[in-house]
């Protein structure tokens, strides 16, 4: 997106395939120093790194990095995930995160939930170490800390024709057009779709739901579950591969529906949402902070019946006002390239008017 953003930069872009996570952490700036040294040793303006990158490390075995001004993303942080048996990889994956946005000039987040839990869980971990912790490893993390969406594409807002794969349309009346989007993976929250989806059939609503994501070898097996148990409602399962009919599918949807345990910012939703879709989502993680009330059912972890109720409730009622969607639909245009685009031209250039006064 950034090179679509500064086309008038030149740009040199490594990367890994999303794989082996922990490994990721902590071998990327070994592989990178020595497979890419030449590359990472020429003459550059500025260096943008994700919060994946080993940046610390990288700077010190690649010293020329260290005179190029850097900038961290943060599309997520290692603080903010549900816990689970890999918390022992998860704190290193934590450390290594604190001492990369250590090593960066400024350090920028796609919401302001992924920077207050990063700034908490840092606060929190640091104050469980034994000693010799300096006091101030917050407080300068803040000080360079930036809040920034990753910009939805031009192409979210172009109106194309709607495509809907289910039943065609029969006068004013059909079935909701209910969209799910997001990895097939477990932090999407696959069993609280599965609570809804069965407290919409007690209902009786009239509905067809669209599941659209990628997948992976070890999907979680409530997944095919439903897609058995729902068949009957089910429009589309699996990944789209073109991308046209991706856009003539959200453009198509009446609602779409989150049940993530885990988003930062939830890109996939916002895409929907600006195509004109209304957004049904927790009341947790990202979302209050980017969609009014009138749009998050009521976020209940340990109750997921209540939960799932509320959800079934507001998509019931949102079914009810179909004729007043197109207006309805909240604005996402503040997202837009356009909007964002200088915003992050004056973070870079805070960035390089940093390394320029050390």
């Amino acid at each position: 997106m950034l090179q679509l953003m500064f086309t008038q930069w030149e740009w040199r872009v490594l990367t890994l395939p999303p794989r082996h996570f922990s490994w990721r952490v902590r071998g990327n700036a070994l592989f990178w120093s020595m497979v890419e040294r030449d590359t990472l040793e020429e003459d550059y303006d500025l260096l943008i790194a994700t919060s994946m990158v080993d940046l610390a490390t990288l700077r010190g075995l690649v010293p020329a990095l260290a005179r190029v001004p850097s900038v961290l993303y943060f599309h997520e942080n290692q603080f903010a995930y549900p816990q689970n048996s890999h918390q022992h990889n998860l704190v290193e994956a934590q450390v290594t995160s604190i001492y990369s946005a250590l090593a960066a000039e400024k350090i920028v987040f796609n919401s302001h939930y992924n920077h207050d839990t990063f700034m908490a869980g840092c606060s929190a971990l640091l104050q469980k170490l034994p000693d010799f912790v300096p006091p101030s490893v917050v407080p300068q993390l803040a000080a360079t800390a930036s809040v920034l969406p990753v910009p939805l594409d031009d192409k979210c807002f172009e109106h194309i024709e709607p495509a809907w794969p289910g039943r065609a349309e029969e006068g004013d009346k059909r079935p909701l057009r209910l969209l799910w989007v997001g990895r097939f993976e477990h932090d999407k929250g696959p069993e609280g779709l599965r609570h809804i989806l069965r407290q919409l059939e007690e209902q009786e609503l009239d509905y067809e739901l669209a599941m659209v994501g990628q997948q992976f070898r070890q999907t979680p097996r409530v997944f095919s579950e439903i897609q058995a148990t729902f068949a009957h409602r089910l429009a589309h399962y699996g990944f789209l591969e073109s991308p046209a009919r991706y856009r003539a599918l959200l453009q198509a949807a009446d609602v779409v529906l989150s049940t993530a345990i885990h988003e930062f910012q939830g890109l996939a939703v916002m895409e929907a949402v600006a195509a004109g879709a209304l957004p049904v989502v927790p009341n947790r993680l990202v979302y209050p902070q980017m969609y009014c009330a009138d749009y998050c059912y009521t976020s209940c972890p340990d109750d997921p019946q209540r939960e799932a109720g509320s959800a079934a409730a507001l998509i019931t009622a949102l079914a009810g006002d179909l004729p007043e969607r197109p207006a309805r639909a909240p604005d996402m245009t503040i997202y837009s390239v356009n909007q964002l685009a200088p915003r992050y031209e004056a973070v870079f250039a805070c960035a390089m008017g940093a390394q320029d006064s050390h």
